[in-house]
């Protein structure tokens, strides 16, 4: 059965009960005296806020369901997973992607994050990968941000090769495979694979 029909199905036993608990409330006494069923605005009101309750549970339950298929496809770190996207897009075209499917352009937010990230993209692209990491300074130059624009706690930037250099021109971040993980900044508009994160309930 489709998730779509659960709450129909829902509604109808709570009715199914009241009707029945109504039923019961309403027997014959024993002069041979019934009452009437009345349904007030009281009743309304009740049954109106239990199928508005039972349609968010459902909806939560749905939006676990497709956690748990992106956990279970991706990589699962703390309260979050990350999922490889297929193919390769700019920074933004990325970020609208990931947000499309409910999360947003991944951020590793410590060194043991950063790491898993790494070795993921490693067995599942090889050493040659390079992904958007959802950090950028479009805004005000030197100011590495989030996607959601808070400030980040956290870098890895590349030594070696002095990152980040790329002023003006490079305003995006990427993790690199080559440099086991560690960050540089590119242009924006390059094509690169990128994980999308979700937060976990």
């Amino acid at each position: 059965m489709e998730l779509r029909a659960i709450p129909l199905v829902l509604l109808v036993l709570c009715l199914l009960q009241m009707t029945h608990e109504q039923a019961v409330r309403n027997k014959p006494r024993k002069n041979g005296a019934a009452k009437k069923a009345m349904v007030t605005l009281s009743m309304i009101e009740d049954i109106k806020d239990q199928i508005a309750q039972i349609i968010n549970e459902v909806n939560v339950l749905k939006e676990k369901q497709a956690l748990q298929t992106v956990c279970l496809r991706g990589l699962k770190v703390y309260r979050k997973c990350f999922l490889l996207m297929d193919g390769q897009n700019n920074f933004h075209e990325a970020a609208d992607d990931c947000i499309m499917h409910g999360g947003i352009l991944g951020v590793p937010h410590n060194h043991h994050e950063n790491n898993e990230l790494y070795n993921y993209a490693k067995t599942t692209l090889g050493d040659g990968h390079d992904i958007w990491v959802g950090i950028t300074d479009i805004a005000t130059e030197g100011d590495w941000v989030d996607v959601s624009g808070k400030a980040t706690n956290y870098t890895n930037w590349e030594t070696i090769r002095r990152q980040p250099d790329g002023g003006t021109r490079a305003n995006c971040v990427a993790m690199s495979g080559p440099a086991n993980g560690r960050w540089f900044d590119d242009a924006c508009a390059r094509q690169k694979n990128y994980f999308c994160q979700f937060n976990i309930l």
